[in-house]
């Protein structure tokens, strides 16, 4: 089969070649819905910005500015950053987001993948404003909670945008450009905070108020592109999907067939669909709750947030100037991007699963190796020697980049391929809530594990690390170049799932489709 080439079942029941090529519109579209991701990339990346001007913190955290800026007495600098309200702060947003994708598990059956991204544009708008304007802890808090409300609902209907609008030979790349948004915003972030810490006390006001910026276009975009077909099939809406179809596929692609296939594919799933929430306990849809739990929970428990906090301490201990300080952090951030660049260029080449082995062991093998150097530096309570900072910087760069393209960019694809459309919205609202869930848990415990035990804490996360390596060899398929409405086969043949597929109702589905 030639590249960029698939077999295709719904064309009157022959087997038929379709072109797997991109169009220009859904390049454009694609570009304009994963420009959600940069909305929750850049709210991450200037967080980390505001919370080291001084202004922002004598404002609202003002024992943690006694604790970086004036320390009353000389203290462990792996203890630094350990603070409940700021802990607390921080992970609002993420209990909203965890709720929000919940309800945009249901939402977006209801209201298209479209609807949801306009909501979450929406209100992620109001909380930046509220936040923006804020003069008090409460006020602050109320406007990070919204804003995490409207996060919850784009991280849901984005990734499952991308996923039903791409060709099935070009999925695997288009669904990269969430994550790539997402390294994005953080990287811009990290230039907007540079150019603002050193001025005045609204710095972090206008920090925070240009996240408005490309919330606004993505919303105001999101108003006039098409809806993907699956969700207007979904929803009734027939004629409206052939409209979606023939302004993102090819001109010597039928259309009309395509349609009738996915017609008929939601036709066999539509009693399932009406209520998703309860079939995605049933045994028969057991590896996709189970890949709906664990992906975004390994994401999570590769311990990425470990090495957010430990940018303080190394460039403490390098000693460099405010600038040399942050032309390394753009530096590192610039690297995360381009390793994201490489991850769009191989999915569709080698596969989800070799990227996920070779990014786990390397950021398993850079847990060890941070780990004896912490060993090693164990006499010094303040500052990592300027050595091994350098060591420790270079390993923040590796850890970082292979994240990118293994489970930083697998969590926003593989549960989209996995789910099928009657579970698809919910089971992708379950998996980002999981994400959210055990993003909490990781910002709460990693500051105070690192502060207690040190190079123990790199070990735990490496423990972690190699039991997700070894449930993708065991239990993860691979799903590239597979049609979204073929991915049942996957689980029918794997060594361990198919035992809880129901055999005979996925043979006479497929046979339904086949023969339509």
């Amino acid at each position: 089969m030639g590249a960029g080439k698939l077999i295709v079942i719904y064309d009157d029941g022959d087997d038929t070649i379709s072109e797997g090529k991109l169009t220009a519109p859904v390049v454009i579209i694609c570009i304009a819905v994963a420009s959600a991701g940069f909305m929750f990339g850049y709210n991450m990346g200037v967080f980390g910005g505001i919370t080291a001007m001084e202004p922002f913190l004598r404002a609202f955290f003002p024992k943690v500015l006694d604790n970086v800026m004036r320390p009353k007495q000389k203290q462990d600098q792996f203890c630094t950053f350990v603070s409940s309200e700021l802990a607390s702060y921080t992970c609002s947003l993420y209990a909203a987001g965890m709720i929000s994708a919940l309800i945009a598990g249901l939402l977006t059956s209801s209201a298209g993948r479209k609807g949801a991204l306009i909501i979450g544009g929406m209100l992620y708008l109001i909380g930046t404003c509220l936040q923006t304007i804020a003069v008090n802890l409460y006020i602050l808090t109320l406007g990070r909670l919204i804003a995490g409300f409207g996060i919850g609902f784009t991280n849901q209907a984005a990734p499952i945008y991308l996923c039903e609008m791409a060709p099935a030979t070009w999925r695997g790349a288009i669904g990269t450009g969430f994550q790539f948004f997402g390294a994005l915003g953080v990287h811009i972030a990290n230039l907007v905070t540079f150019f603002l810490m050193p001025h005045t006390d609204k710095s972090w006001r206008i920090a925070i108020a240009l996240s408005a910026f490309p919330a606004t276009i993505m919303t105001v975009i999101a108003f006039f592109i098409p809806d993907t077909p699956s969700s207007l099939i979904q929803r009734g809406k027939l004629q409206e999907a052939l409209k979606s179809l023939n302004q993102v596929r090819t001109t010597g692609t039928n259309n009309a067939n395509e349609l009738r296939y996915l017609i008929k594919y939601y036709e066999a799933v539509r009693a399932a669909s009406e209520k998703s929430y309860q079939i995605l306990w049933e045994r028969r849809y057991r590896p996709y709750l189970v890949m709906a739990i664990a992906i975004p929970s390994f994401h999570q428990l590769t311990g990425i947030n470990l090495y957010g906090g430990l940018g303080f301490i190394i460039f403490s201990s390098l000693r460099t100037s405010f600038s040399l300080t942050y032309l390394i952090a753009f530096t590192v951030s610039t690297a995360i991007v381009l390793s994201l660049l490489v991850a769009t260029i191989l999915i569709d080449k080698t596969g989800r699963r070799f990227l996920l082995l070779q990014g786990s062991c390397q950021i398993f093998i850079c847990h060890v190796v941070f780990a004896i150097l912490m060993v090693n530096e164990r006499d010094s309570a303040q500052y990592l020697s300027k050595g091994a900072a350098i060591v420790g910087l270079l390993l923040t760069v590796l850890v970082g980049s292979a994240f990118a393209w293994s489970w930083g960019t697998m969590l926003w694809i593989l549960p989209t391929e996995i789910l099928p459309l009657e579970v698809r919205s919910s089971g992708l609202g379950l998996c980002i809530a999981f994400n959210f869930m055990f993003q909490i848990i990781t910002t709460q415990t990693s500051s105070p594990m690192l502060c207690h035990f040190k190079f123990g804490v790199f070990l735990y996360y490496a423990v972690w690390v190699m039991i997700m390596t070894i449930f993708v060899v065991l239990f993860l398929p691979e799903t590239k170049r597979i049609p979204l409405e073929l991915m049942d086969k996957i689980w029918h043949t794997h060594w361990y799932w198919h035992r809880f597929v129901d055999e005979t109702m996925l043979e006479s589905q497929v046979n339904e489709l086949s023969s339509s």
